[in-house]
């Protein structure tokens, strides 16, 4: 009767603890047959295993090896779905091909998609900096602690000649903050004697880290 509990008698009990770790639908189904308890359902038999704590030692997750059911299995045929899957070799809507390209809204340089693997998908295209991809064509790799400057302040201007090499270093002097204003802020054509200022400044400034520390005399 429901709202009263189920007494089992202790035969009972130790065959289901013993049987704990099937199924409970089994569990119930083999309980019935042996004992023939027609007040006891599969939730009774779930609430008691709970209560007692006798767990089935299943997770629901799969492990490894384990095989999922439908393995080997065709998905039937239904023509609802048949009209929304893709076809072979259709490619999404949103498929960005090789010659793609883009402006990061983050930064605003030019990316663009090209022929050369992708070092960490092993895909046969990879995106890369428009600018900095011409401009390594020509010149070589970006060597370390450098980085390539825009310089008439559009970046979506990827012409080589648009980017020079200079050291990471002298990034604060473009930036403004306490050197003034910065490279972008100023006239078109004030910039070329701005960035020759911040070269010749860093120079000074490297030369006075390299030289030697004279000998104190005491």
């Amino acid at each position: 009767m429901k709202g009263r509990a189920i007494a089992y008698t202790q035969k009972e009990l130790d065959w289901i603890k013993a049987r704990c770790d099937q199924p409970r639908k089994d569990l119930h189904a083999a309980f019935q047959k042996r004992f023939d308890r027609n007040d006891v359902t599969v939730d009774s038999i779930k609430a008691l295993c709970t209560r007692k704590g006798w767990k089935s030692g299943r997770t629901g997750q799969f492990v490894k090896g384990q095989a999922p059911m439908n393995k080997g299995k065709k998905m039937p045929f239904n023509a609802n779905s048949a009209r929304t899957q893709f076809k072979k070799g259709q490619l999404p809507h949103n498929h960005k091909g090789l010659g793609h390209e883009r402006i990061c809204p983050k930064d605003g340089y030019v990316t663009m998609i090209v022929a050369e693997r992708n070092p960490w998908t092993g895909a046969a295209t990879r995106p890369v900096l428009k600018h900095r991809w011409l401009w390594e064509k020509i010149n070589g790799p970006v060597p370390d602690g450098h980085f390539l400057k825009c310089l008439d302040g559009d970046k979506t201007n990827c012409d080589p000649a648009n980017w020079e090499l200079l050291p990471q270093a002298i990034l604060p002097r473009l930036a403004g903050g306490r050197h003034g204003k910065g490279y972008a802020e100023y006239e078109p054509e004030l910039r070329p004697t701005v960035l020759a200022i911040a070269k010749l400044e860093h120079q000074v400034r490297e030369s006075k880290n390299a030289q030697p520390l004279r000998p104190t005399v005491e």
